[in-house]
């Protein structure tokens, strides 16, 4: 498959800030050399862990957000130096070895995911370096599923970590040592950092850089990137008309698409099922069975999502928020907050506003 890719990428350091405009064949080394910062104090090295079957986009992505801060060198490493088949259409072509990797010289170790993850965890030389590698290094971060890399080498047992929603059952269910969280978009738990999937890898890396360079060079990388500047990694992986269930009975998921886009009318069950045209009773037996949830806790989740959203991008007050999501009063969103969230309105603002 490497042998018939439309592209490679190439990270060798022969190559490194060579000029190349953007285009296909760029290398990664150049995306980190290339920045709009040219010259800083601190250059800290991250190595990006990627196998065969890797996710393109768990490597390139985070690759970009450092690129785009200036102060970081990026290297890709693997197994062994040699194309590695991506499942979109090209290849990565590591720079480094894990053997050649000066260990001693690394500030951050990511671990990319992909459908290559499931034979990945079963490499014993690549699970035993990590588990040796982890802790010489200043922080350790995952991207989708290769938080099933950092958990087969046992780095994860005993704290909280995320990966991408569809995989977080087996996550717990392989590995019960790790209080796995399916909501985030990424987990920080002391010197590890785990994120959902695939884009979410870029959040993860911006929170990084914010991290390590202030919300100024945050902003200036989320700009250049057309990224949100701040998704916090307690936001949900997915709002909460994705996480429900379509309905198969078409008049019910036509009430589904009208339900979101009409959230300041009536959505009592009553007021409901008298537009699907059914009694209050079938309604909401059919309506659960449907989508896996009622018809009032799916109005209540879409009004919260909402609210999140207001008292995120805007500064409304929370009274004014409460009347714009159709909640009645500020005590009935405080309690919906407080039931979905676990948090007050005003407290999540003071997290999560941008």
């Amino acid at each position: 498959m490497a042998r018939r890719a439309a592209s490679r990428i190439h990270a060798s350091a022969s190559n490194r800030d060579s000029g190349q405009g953007i285009g296909r064949n760029r290398p990664v080394s150049g995306l980190a050399a290339k920045s709009t910062v040219r010259e800083a104090a601190v250059v800290r090295e991250i190595v990006i862990v990627a196998f065969p079957g890797v996710q393109a986009l768990d490597v390139a992505g985070p690759a970009e957000v450092f690129a785009q801060a200036g102060g970081y060198r990026v290297r890709v490493a693997a197994s062994r130096v040699e194309p590695l088949a991506t499942g979109s259409g090209y290849a990565l072509e590591p720079e480094l070895a894990l053997a050649g990797v000066e260990v001693d010289r690394v500030d951050t170790l990511v671990v990319a995911g992909g459908e290559g993850t499931r034979a990945a965890v079963a490499d014993d030389g690549l699970v035993a370096w990590l588990a040796a590698t982890a802790p010489r290094v200043r922080r350790v971060a995952s991207v989708c599923t290769g938080a099933f890399l950092l958990a087969r080498a046992g780095l994860l047992d005993g704290r909280r970590a995320t990966t991408h929603w569809a995989w977080c059952d087996e996550l717990a269910r392989r590995f019960p040592a790790i209080a796995v969280e399916p909501d985030p978009i990424f987990v920080a738990d002391g010197a590890i950092r785990t994120s959902a999937g695939v884009t979410a890898g870029m959040d993860l890396a911006l929170s990084l850089v914010e991290e390590d360079l202030g919300p100024r060079a945050a902003l200036r990388v989320a700009r250049e990137l057309v990224l949100f500047v701040r998704r916090p990694g307690g936001q949900a992986q997915f709002s909460a008309g994705l996480a429900a269930q379509a309905a198969e009975y078409a008049p019910l998921r036509e009430l589904q698409a009208w339900i979101a886009d009409h959230l300041e009318e009536d959505l009592s069950v009553a007021a409901l099922a008298r537009r699907a045209q059914m009694t209050e009773r079938s309604f909401a037996r059919a309506y659960a069975r449907e989508t896996g949830r009622t018809p009032a806790v799916h109005v209540e989740l879409l009004r919260v999502e909402r609210a999140r959203l207001l008292l995120e991008t805007t500064p409304a007050g929370v009274e004014a928020v409460a009347a714009r999501c159709s909640f009645g009063t500020v005590e009935t969103m405080r309690r919906a907050f407080a039931r979905r969230l676990g948090v007050a309105p005003a407290a999540y603002r003071r997290r999560f506003a941008a």
